[in-house]
């Protein structure tokens, strides 16, 4: 009865206050596990958890020096584990970054670019890569062009060439060329033009990807996870066009589906108006 007693004296003292904050903490470590959760980083975590019941035990039997050494590391623990986990911090803060919820909050303070002549940029941006693939997919040209969003990705464009170029086929058609200087890296869109060619994207590690996809399905994989870019990717060896969004796949697009997908990533919303005025636009361009 004391027990009870001792716990329901404890349960008055609780306000809102503390619920919300029990509440916020068990969030953070919720997330903190899905954070960590089939990657590397759960590997460290036994580890970190292992040194704390090793620290338990030296305390426990009165081991000074491995307790104090123990102390002493994790007293800079704040430190090694934000050396240790940079990856998954950078990965989690970047997803937030991403988030809709919150660039809805903060639109007002980022400048929006999103006037006609932009719209019309992108759109034919669109038009020439669904048009350009559908040339790629039966020469079994290889292509990555990527669609840059919200996300700048200044820092893949300076390890290739600055192009800053309207988009055409004909213009794909020189870069992808397998005997061009720059067919080997991907292609930047920024704002409906291309900004960058022959830039090297960063490969996925995530181990469960298909051992059959090869470097351009890996690199789309890798630029899509730690952005909010869309990549669109032409296989060399099987002409098969695939897009690549948030580390995930679609793939065996054709055109019609590929502008498709484009737009509502690209433009947002889509309609059967705007996709009729943009396969017209399209073929009258051929």
């Amino acid at each position: 009865m004391d027990i009870f007693q001792n716990l329901f004296s404890i349960l008055k003292t609780i306000q809102l206050r503390d619920i919300i904050d029990i509440i916020a903490i068990a969030l953070v470590i919720f997330g903190l596990f899905r954070l960590v959760r089939e990657t590397r980083a759960i590997q460290l975590l036994k580890g970190i958890l292992l040194l704390l019941i090793i620290y338990a035990l030296a305390s426990t039997f009165e081991l000074v020096m491995l307790s104090s050494l123990l102390r002493l590391f994790f007293e800079a623990s704040v430190v090694i584990i934000a050396i240790i986990f940079q990856p998954e911090i950078r990965k989690a803060l970047e997803q937030m970054g991403r988030n809709n919820t919150w660039r809805r909050y903060f639109s007002v303070f980022t400048k929006q670019r999103k006037d006609d002549d932009w719209v019309k940029a992108v759109k034919k941006s669109i038009v020439d890569a669904a048009d350009t693939s559908v040339l790629f997919s039966r020469s079994r040209t290889g292509a990555l062009i990527v669609f840059e969003r919200e996300t700048m990705l200044s820092d893949i464009a300076a390890t290739g060439t600055v192009v800053d170029a309207e988009t055409s086929v004909a213009l794909f058609g020189n870069i992808f060329f397998n005997k061009a200087p720059l067919h080997d890296g991907a292609c930047i869109i920024r704002n409906g033009k291309l900004h960058a060619a022959g830039c090297i994207l960063p490969l996925t590690d995530n181990p469960n990807v298909d051992i059959n996809l090869g470097t351009r399905h890996r690199a789309a994989l890798g630029i899509s996870e730690i952005s909010d870019a869309v990549v669109l990717v032409v296989s060399e060896e099987t002409g098969i066009v695939t897009l690549a969004i948030g580390g995930s796949l679609i793939r065996d697009l054709n055109r019609e589906t590929l502008i498709k997908k484009l737009s509502e990533q690209l433009l947002g919303e889509y309609n059967d108006e705007e996709k009729s005025r943009l396969f017209k636009r399209g073929r009258n361009k051929k």
